[in-house]
């Protein structure tokens, strides 16, 4: 309603406004509607979906809607305990044999779901060729990166459960607070199960280079580098330590805190899905508003394939394949 003076009630205006993008908003699509050349979007464009090709992945087919697996529960190396249980004997001739058996766990994966939502009015689909497309890659690199953080952080209520909280990841503490130093690096290798040993990859923040680069051994006479960055002296494409790559992912902590460095086999962690992102277009949830609605839905479970971290037969440091350093120093 106008005033006495003509002036209308601002508030009035968000009863026309676009629930999505819209030409009229700039920012929301409208930098995107050229008249007279061909568009050219610049973007900026994050690598995402950097740990599902590392994990173990099963396709859940039709009329399925998750997977049991049955795991070896065993949590120690020691005699009467590898295999959850299982013992051999040296026995003379005829003596009495002594039964022994494995024990098992069962590691329960249930498809949860991801989704997003998108609307845009016809105009703006019509005027911007590209603005269909550039929506289906920004919700595949966002499905990507949000899959990455539950595969290291998940909470495992209505997502995947992250490295970070299963109970098989062994996290040493840090020789001084606030940092990674060199014997944080050998610690966390001798942590590293022994099968894991040729499959591991280094997940780092990106705040770590500087301390890396500056990273020494044995220096009381001459200094080494503990850091060899790739096609250089390290003679590798990827950077690595201890012989396996190092890969910068945005979900690892800020450095000092727990999940700043990772040491994963991630072939040891297990990953559904029914098959990658499922992608809808509709015009009738707002069919009188001249707008469509995308829809993205991705269905996938994960979780550590193992049930414990390891005691080792001989020997004081614990094994498993998901390494990582805590807050706490040692």
């Amino acid at each position: 309603m106008a005033d006495s003076g003509g002036h209308v009630d601002p508030r009035l205006n968000l009863v026309n406004r676009a629930y999505g993008l819209e030409e009229g908003s700039p920012s929301e699509g409208g930098w995107l509607i050229q008249q007279e050349f061909v568009t050219e979007v610049m973007k900026r464009t994050y690598e995402t979906g950097k740990l599902a090709k590392y994990c173990t992945k099963f396709t859940i087919g039709e009329g399925k809607n998750g997977l049991k697996i049955n795991a070896i529960d065993e949590s120690s190396r020691a005699t009467g305990s590898r295999w959850g249980g299982i013992q051999a004997y040296w026995i003379a001739e005829a003596s009495a044999k002594t039964k022994s058996k494995p024990k098992f766990c069962q590691i329960e994966l249930d498809l949860k779901k991801l989704i997003g939502l998108c609307y845009a009015t016809d105009e703006v689909l019509e005027d911007a060729a590209v603005l269909e497309t550039l929506i289906k890659q920004g919700f595949a690199e966002e499905f990507g990166f949000m899959m990455d953080d539950a595969i290291i952080r998940g909470t495992g209520a209505g997502m995947p459960r992250g490295i970070l909280e299963c109970d098989s990841k062994y996290c040493p503490g840090r020789e001084t607070e606030g940092t990674i130093t060199y014997s944080d690096i050998l610690l966390m290798w001798a942590h590293l199960w022994t099968g894991s040993k040729s499959k591991a990859v280094w997940f780092v923040t990106a705040d770590i280079w500087p301390t890396l680069y500056a990273m020494r051994v044995n220096c009381t006479s001459s200094c080494y580098p503990v850091y060899l960055p790739p096609n250089q002296l390290a003679g590798e494409q990827y950077s690595t330590l201890m012989g396996r790559p190092i890969v910068e992912l945005e979900q690892c902590s800020a450095i000092g805190t727990t999940g700043d460095i990772l040491l994963l086999d991630l072939s040891q962690y297990l990953l559904i899905d029914k098959g990658g992102i499922k992608g809808d277009r509709s015009i009738h949830v707002r069919f009188i508003y001249d707008e469509s609605c995308f829809r993205f839905v991705y269905r996938a479970d994960g979780d550590c394939g193992w049930c414990s971290y390891l005691t080792p037969y001989k020997g004081s440091k614990y094994k498993s394949p998901f390494v990582c350093l805590t807050t706490a120093t040692r």
